[in-house]
């Protein structure tokens, strides 16, 4: 880095600074440390205004090309923004899905009518997205999609049967991608497309599904005849897999830098309470809390050093970092009930979990979704190590 791009950085990061201090202090102020994993039910609506804020002020879409609508940022200034973000305790966005993956994947593969049709709602946050990947016999192994699609000639639609689930967010969206086997008697990655396809419409069903927080963010997804029309495919008709799996890449980006600041900041929040109530005299659970900071430098480093080298991602680096921060999320929710110790164990009236139980209780999916540890270590033995393929019966 040159001391000239070294200077414009820091100057970046003030004007961040000071327009997310401005506006937070405001109208926003209500707004602070709202939402995210396992808290989505928070001010919904009011994030959605947010975000609009965001989009007004040019703060959406930031590493997108000028010419797609983005501000085409470095991706060192991409970083300071959601380091920024995150230490401002800014609310969740709503536009995740959109905005770092279906954007990304429709300017790299999709056609100039559908850019032109689908990016600036997305940016504007005028249109939400959610994500028709996981089946309940596919969840992690999405190459064992059965949702189907067939091409309604006389219509030029796309007529979808099926069911997806684990499907986030799904009853706030106005639309979905979605992964469909469209190629009869195709196996495995074959065969398969990725659609967009409305909502709001009769032959989808969304069931949100009861979670151990009492929350609802997740949902189940079911296709009875549904529709989309036939150009809203992205690439090739049954080479969906290749656009499916760039989109997962797209996933594990630049905004998991933020991820990890809201990570150090909960990690912070913990040792209070330790101090507070005696918890860090023992010293058992002070080294493990040490250790988790660590732990987190390490995980913070790797990120890093993914992202400044985008080749590494076909060795493995984001399986890897899948791996590192989800495990470690989940054992932070296990070091919370150990600093609690028995008051951990008590609710509070009508199920009204504090912010220890819930972290507790969410990050037991952690490990599972966004691509399960169980997948990401197979993807590490086998395209990394070079070791032998798991078997799978029947293929």
């Amino acid at each position: 880095m040159t001391e000239s791009s070294a200077v414009a950085d820091e100057t970046f990061r003030a004007l961040v600074r000071d327009f997310l201090r401005d506006s937070l202090s405001g109208d926003w102020k209500g707004l602070v440390g709202l939402g995210g994993p396992g808290r989505e039910h928070e001010a919904h609506d009011e994030r959605l205004a947010w975000d609009r804020h965001l989009a007004a002020h040019g703060w959406t879409c930031i590493g997108w090309p000028v010419e797609h609508g983005g501000r085409g940022l470095s991706l060192a200034q991409q970083v300071i923004f959601h380091e920024e973000y995150a230490e401002a305790g800014a609310p969740a966005r709503v536009n995740h899905l959109g905005e770092e993956l279906l954007g990304p994947t429709l300017i790299a593969f999709g056609t100039p009518e559908q850019q032109q049709r689908f990016l600036p709602p997305i940016r504007a946050v005028q249109e939400l997205w959610c994500q028709g990947y996981s089946e309940p016999g596919a969840g992690s192994d999405l190459a064992n999609v059965a949702t189907r699609a067939r091409l309604d000639e006389s219509a030029s639609d796309w007529v979808i049967d099926g069911q997806k689930v684990w499907t986030s967010l799904a009853h706030q969206a106005q639309w979905c991608f979605v992964i469909a086997r469209t190629q009869p008697g195709s196996q495995r990655h074959h065969g398969l497309s990725y659609l967009l396809v409305p909502m709001e419409q009769p032959g989808i069903e969304v069931r949100p599904i009861l979670q151990l927080t009492g929350t609802s963010e997740f949902n189940e997804v079911f296709f009875s005849g549904a529709r989309t029309a036939g150009d809203l495919v992205v690439g090739a008709p049954g080479q969906g897999w290749a656009v499916a799996m760039a989109t997962l890449a797209f996933e594990r980006g630049v905004s998991t830098i933020g991820q990890q600041v809201g990570f150090r900041r909960e990690l912070a929040r913990l040792v209070d309470v330790a101090k507070r109530n005696g918890a860090w005299d023992d010293l058992v659970v002070r080294d493990r809390l040490l250790q988790a900071d660590v732990e987190l430098e390490v995980i913070r480093s790797n990120a890093l050093r993914m992202l400044a080298d985008e080749s590494s991602g076909a060795a493995g680096q984001p399986s890897i970092s899948k791996l590192l921060w989800a495990t470690w999320h989940r054992k932070l929710g296990d070091l919370a009930m150990e600093v609690l110790g028995v008051d951990g164990l008590v609710c509070r009236a009508d199920y009204d979990l504090d912010e220890w139980q819930r972290l507790f209780l969410f990050t037991r999916a952690d490990t599972i979704y966004g691509g399960s540890n169980e997948i990401q270590r197979n993807i590490l033995a086998e395209r990394v190590l070079g070791l032998p393929r798991e078997v799978r019966p029947g293929v």
